[in-house]
């Protein structure tokens, strides 16, 4: 799938497009299955540590990071040479009261670039009713908007970090996806998503896409996956690929890239509660 030029400048105007089909219902069916699996071995859900660089445990979501039907509308936004920072699942199981306040993911990741692109990808129904995501139109541009950490215990946010003002409601714009369907969003637009209270879970896996010439001014250290074309400035450590889910070959280097993520997500914060 490639975009039209007025996809192409909604995306440079409104900072998203959405929906992009990507996955057809057999291999929804198997993914939603393969990270259920997982999650029956931890009681039912992911453990903490396990949502952050989630390419490392899934094979196949390391294979999607890589998939041109995902690839090449982000080529089309950012250039030709891309590295896939971090992937991480955004599970409210039915009935869940569990949301995300309005936020700029600019603001906490300490990437040097305003390229940065999150693909959200549905594994189950995201509609309203099952707290899709929302957006603030045309925040992906001007200053950052100001934050305050709030640590509730029902926001999926790391710090509860929510934008205190500038954020207009009547403004925002509902994200709806049917399972197997993608949107993308500039990082640094304004966006949220509120409690499920549909039937079905709301499973989705948020896959964040960068140019090479990227850096990390927060960490010390952090890796990234190379998922097209080549990476001459190195400012990452590129991850290995697992061979299959839950590869123990990689549970180390993901540790530690997990961790690499934590620290960064709570640079300056009053507490670290390591909710990842």
């Amino acid at each position: 799938m490639r975009f039209t030029e007025a996809q192409i400048q909604q995306y440079e105007t409104e900072g998203y497009v959405f929906p992009i089909d990507v996955l057809g219902a057999d291999e929804v069916a198997q993914h939603r299955a393969s990270l259920e699996a997982v999650e029956a071995q931890n009681g039912g859900k992911l453990l903490p540590a396990q949502r952050p660089k989630s390419h490392l445990l899934f094979k196949w979501l390391d294979d999607l990071i890589r998939d041109p039907r995902v690839l090449d509308p982000i080529e089309q936004l950012i250039g030709p040479n891309i590295l896939c920072w971090n992937t991480i699942f955004w599970i409210k199981d039915a009935g869940s009261e569990s949301f995300v306040s309005w936020h700029q993911d600019n603001r906490y990741w300490g990437l040097s670039s305003d390229k940065v692109i999150t693909a959200w990808l549905a594994l189950s129904p995201a509609q309203v009713e099952n707290g899709c995501m929302r957006i603030m139109p045309g925040t992906h541009k001007g200053d950052v908007l100001n934050h305050e950490d709030r640590y509730d215990d029902a926001n999926m946010l790391t710090r509860g970090q929510e934008i205190t003002e500038g954020v207009d409601d009547a403004r925002a714009v509902h994200m709806p996806l049917q399972p197997g369907q993608m949107s993308i969003h500039n990082y640094r637009a304004a966006h949220a998503s509120g409690p499920n209270i549909g039937t079905d879970r709301r499973i989705g896996v948020s896959m964040h896409f960068m140019p090479v010439e990227t850096e990390q001014v927060v960490g010390e250290w952090d890796s990234a996956a190379l998922v097209r074309g080549q990476d001459s400035h190195r400012a990452f450590e590129h991850t290995p690929r697992p061979m299959r889910d839950l590869d123990p070959a990689i549970f180390a280097f993901h540790a530690k890239a997990a961790e690499a993520i934590n620290n960064i997500l709570y640079e300056g914060a009053a507490t670290n509660t390591a909710k990842l």
